[in-house]
C-alpha cells in the first residue's frame, strides 16, 4: 500500500519529515513536477515529472496501489489538483488536500489584488517604474510585454536571455527576513513589488517590507481549486489517515 504526495510546497517536505519519524511503516512517495532542478533532500522516496494526464495518474494509483493521495502541491497550481480529483474519484482512492491560508492585508498594507498575472502586468502601468518581480520563473514571459520597466526578479532557478533592457536577477531560495528585505528594496530603489498569494511564513518578510516602506504591493491571487476535502496543516494528515482505516498509532489517534 502506498500514499502518494503530491509535492511541491515546505507543507510537503514537512510532511515528508513527519511520516519519516512517525509512520516509517507507511510507504509514501512524493512526486515533484520538477520545475526545481535543485529542490531540497527528502527523506522519502521521490518520483518527478508528470503522469500523463488524468489516465496517467490512473494508471500510476493503480499500478502502485496507492491507497491514499495527498494534495500538498504549490497554492497556484492550476491542473494538478483537479487531475487528482479526477483520477482519485474514478478510482475510488481517498484525496485530501493541505492548502495552507492565504495572506491578507494588514493595516497600512497598500495591496491592489489582481486575478492572475496579465492583470499584474497591466496594474503595472505604462509609466517606468522600479518593480521587484517575486512571482517565479515561469510567469516571467508575461513581463516581456512591459520592457519600459527597471525590473528586480527573484527566482529560485538561473534565468537567461531576457528580453527586458533593464532587469537585475537574484537567484535565491527563501526563507526571507524581514528586515533584509526592507534593506534589499531600500538599496534597490523598489517602488511596486509583485508577488503572489502564496501564503506561509516563508517569504511573508517582503511584504512586511513593503508595508514599513509605504509601497504598493500588486498581489495576484490564487486560481481557484477543486472542492475536495482540505486540511491547513500537515499535523492533521495523520489522523487523516487512521480515520480512513490506514494507519494505527500507539495511541490509537
Amino acid at each position: 500500500m502506498t500514499v502518494l504526495i503530491l509535492g511541491g510546497t515546505s507543507e510537503a517536505a514537512a510532511l515528508d519529515q513527519l511520516l519519516a519519524e512517525q509512520a516509517p511503516e507507511i510507504r509514501a512517495v512524493i512526486s515533484l513536477a520538477g520545475h526545481t532542478s535543485d529542490p531540497r533532500p527528502l527523506s522519502l522516496p521521490t518520483r518527478t515529472g508528470g503522469f500523463g494526464g488524468i489516465t496517467g495518474l490512473r494508471q500510476y494509483l493503480i499500478d502502485e496501489g496507492v491507497v491514499a493521495v495527498i494534495d500538498a502541491t504549490h497554492p497556484f497550481a492550476a491542473i494538478m489538483p483537479y487531475h487528482a480529483e479526477a483520477a482519485c474519484k474514478a478510482e475510488g482512492v481517498p484525496l485530501l488536500a493541505i492548502r495552507r491560508e492565504s495572506w491578507k492585508p494588514q493595516a497600512g498594507d497598500r495591496w491592489k489584488s489582481v486575478p492572475d498575472i496579465d492583470a499584474a502586468v497591466e496594474a503595472l502601468g505604462n509609466e517606468p517604474r522600479r518593480v521587484f518581480l517575486t512571482i517565479g520563473r515561469l510567469e516571467l514571459p508575461h513581463f516581456f510585454a512591459a520592457p519600459q520597466h527597471e525590473y528586480l526578479i527573484r527566482v529560485i532557478e538561473p534565468v537567461n536571455d531576457l528580453p527586458l533592457p533593464h532587469a537585475k536577477v537574484l537567484q535565491q531560495r527563501g526563507p526571507f527576513e524581514a528586515d533584509a528585505e526592507e534593506k534589499l528594496m531600500r538599496e534597490e530603489g523598489t517602488e511596486v513589488l509583485v508577488s503572489k498569494n502564496a501564503g506561509g511564513p516563508m517569504t511573508l518578510g517582503k511584504l512586511v517590507a513593503a508595508r514599513r516602506l509605504g509601497l504598493p504591493v500588486i498581489m495576484v491571487e490564487r486560481p481557484p481549486k477543486p472542492d475536495v476535502e482540505t486540511v491547513e496543516h500537515i499535523d492533521q494528515v495523520l489522523p487523516w489517515l487512521v480515520a480512513q482505516g490506514l494507519f494505527v498509532t500507539e495511541r490509537g489517534v
